[in-house]
């Protein structure tokens, strides 16, 4: 798969604390958009990964399209920061929580 960002352009911008994986679609990590929407669930305790909770969504994904799980990939968060840097400040939310883009910043939704 190629991606937006090379494996060398991808630099330390978030130092978060606990489990680090997350899923983000294609529409940002291949196809270069921002982070439309985002939420946190509980972790998947049976997962492989150290998951965080955090699903990343450009936002306009279709459902057909999220069904299909080749249209996502597992992340450091990290690397997701580095697609999109405006979402580092919400990342410390706890779980349940849902933000939509307005802009450079984001607001609370609800799930």
């Amino acid at each position: 798969m190629n991606f937006f960002l090379s494996k060398n352009q991808i630099k330390q911008k978030y130092h978060g604390k606990g489990p680090q994986g997350c899923f983000a679609t294609n529409e940002i990590t291949v196809r270069g958009r921002k982070v439309g929407y985002m939420y946190r669930e509980e972790p998947d305790e049976d997962s492989e990964f150290p998951d965080s909770g955090w699903r990343f969504f450009a936002g306009d994904e279709t459902e057909e399209y999220t069904d299909n799980p080749d249209n996502f990939n597992i992340f450091s968060l990290n690397t997701v920061c580095n697609y999109d840097p405006d979402i580092i400040p919400y990342l410390d939310a706890p779980y349940g929580s849902c933000f939509v883009r307005k802009g450079k910043k984001f607001v609370r939704d609800y799930l």
